[in-house]
């Protein structure tokens, strides 16, 4: 199922939006202020973001700016601010799409449809199988198999598969896992993150004992293992 972010401070349209997008059969995820979602939207777990442009804290634009420093998942704008110059200068920034305020909810299905479509087929993000050695991924329906075998793992379990699968050369702390996946403020407690690392490690070598999938780098983090050329 495809993550769709909502920052939007107006609580009433955030709720609005979230659960058109749920109806449509998309997973979402709300910030209320450009703060949260901005480190919400550089986690690196969502296939689209939808972000009004004035927001407390940080600017929405601002968020677009910073996002695209490192990324091209589908960005699209939700303002009241009509003016063509305002959407040229954000379209200009990177925005995927622009769309003026009072919207219609179809409207905006649509365009969220348009730009994940557009996205897959440039080959730019949200790739939807991600494969390391004989794991398979399916992002579309979170499933994880390795080889001819299909691995039951909760949805904490395959969000920490996808991050590693998604970035197989980086070490990831406890803190990064923690808070790209839990969604909160990392406070030291390591046990979460321990347990769940261990029950994927143990549900994919169960599948094949012959390999080694996920590598303990000691006082840094998890990472996969690298595979020989």
């Amino acid at each position: 199922m495809q993550q769709i972010l909502i920052i939007e401070d107006s609580s009433d349209i955030n709720a609005l939006l979230a659960e058109t997008l749920q109806s449509a059969g998309f997973a979402t995820q709300s910030a209320m202020d450009g703060l949260s979602g901005r480190k919400m939207a550089l986690s690196d777990q969502f296939d689209l973001i939808i972000t009004d442009i004035m927001l407390p804290y940080v600017s929405g634009d601002e968020i677009l700016r910073k996002l695209r420093e490192k990324s091209d998942i589908p960005v699209i704008v939700i303002s009241a601010k009509d003016m063509v110059s305002t959407k040229i200068d954000l379209l200009k920034m990177g925005a995927d799409d622009y769309i003026t305020k009072p919207f219609d909810l179809g409207e905006v299905v649509a365009r969220v449809e348009t730009a994940l479509r557009r996205s897959r087929r440039g080959g730019t993000v949200s790739h939807d199988v991600l494969r390391y050695k004989d794991i398979v991924l399916d992002c579309s329906d979170m499933r994880v198999a390795v080889g001819d075998t299909e691995i039951k793992c909760t949805a904490k379990e395959t969000q920490i598969l996808e991050m590693l699968m998604r970035h197989p050369n980086k070490v990831f702390t406890k803190a990064n896992l923690y808070e790209s996946v839990w969604q909160e403020d990392y406070l030291g407690d390591e046990n979460a993150v321990k347990t769940h690392i261990s029950n994927l490690r143990s549900k994919l070598e169960r599948a094949n004992p012959s390999q080694q999938y996920i590598e303990t780098v000691w006082g840094l983090g998890y990472r996969l293992y690298k595979t020989e050329n």
